[in-house]
């Protein structure tokens, strides 16, 4: 599969572009890669994305562990291998078992979750799957992480969504990574 918007030399870059990818370069990334690679021919919008995913990704109200979760699920969901490949090792690292990695991987509701992973987990799949949230399910979330939690963890999910959209239509490269592809 071609790359559609592969990566482009900076030198190449219109004075807004540059300044965007900069903004990257310097933050918490270092560097332009994934989703930002297709965004910056639209460096307005790939600022504005930048921000929102900078604080879910680093400072969500759920916390990275739950987060890289939560990521992982719309990976899969949306069998997004650039996604995967950056997410899973980091999921791992913050203490994702293999196994809840697998079976995401695989579909499968993993059967073996901490009771905050099986929260968050449920509630992905929810939205994903029904483009909505049983009111049990709403509950428990929002008894475990209050409101600030739930309005982090949907902004999850949408904003990773999005970046799965935006590299499924452009085909974007996958990085070298120790991860297993999805199937």
């Amino acid at each position: 599969m071609e790359d559609r918007l592969g990566a482009l030399p900076f030198a190449a870059m219109s004075a807004a572009q540059q300044v965007a990818a900069q903004a990257v370069i310097d933050g918490p990334r270092g560097a332009l890669y994934g989703p930002f690679v297709p965004l910056i021919r639209s460096p307005e919008l790939m600022t504005a994305a930048q921000r929102m995913g900078e604080y879910l990704r680093y400072r969500s109200a759920i916390g990275t562990r739950l987060t890289e979760l939560a990521i992982l699920v719309t990976a899969r969901q949306w069998s997004q291998q650039v996604e995967w490949a950056i997410h899973e090792p980091i999921a791992r690292e913050y203490g994702i078992s293999d196994a809840m990695i697998a079976a995401i991987a695989q579909r499968q509701r993993p059967l073996a979750m901490a009771p905050d992973e099986a929260l968050v987990y449920d509630f992905c799949i929810q939205l994903h799957q029904q483009q909505r949230v049983d009111d049990a399910t709403y509950a428990a979330v929002l008894a475990a992480f209050g409101e600030h939690g739930v309005v982090d963890l949907m902004g999850i999910n949408g904003y990773y969504t999005f970046l799965a959209m935006v590299m499924n239509a452009a085909q974007t490269a996958v990085p070298p990574s120790p991860a297993m592809p999805l199937p």
